[in-house]
């Protein structure tokens, strides 16, 4: 599909780096979500280090995912950070 995720990388303070199948690149913060449920495991560098993909999902090896609806929401763009 074409919100398919393609590239996923860990950044330092808990980022990750997306290009998304639509051609749509960009930083994803997951800060504000590692105090919630399943995403408490985050917090371990080593753990949150292990991203990957699956089905075009952004996935972690315990099943915590990254909904293509919030991936998309919350992204900010590399043109925007490329601008600061």
């Amino acid at each position: 599909m074409y919100w398919d995720v393609k590239t996923v990388k860990p950044l330092p303070d808990f980022c990750i780096y997306v290009e998304i199948e639509d051609g749509r690149k960009g930083v994803f913060d997951l800060k504000p979500y590692l105090d919630h449920g399943v995403f408490r495991e985050l917090r371990n560098v080593h753990y949150f280090n292990q991203v990957g993909i699956l089905f075009g999902a952004v996935t972690w090896p315990n099943e915590q995912d990254i909904s293509p609806e919030t991936l998309l929401a919350e992204i900010v763009p590399m043109e925007s950070i490329a601008a600061h």
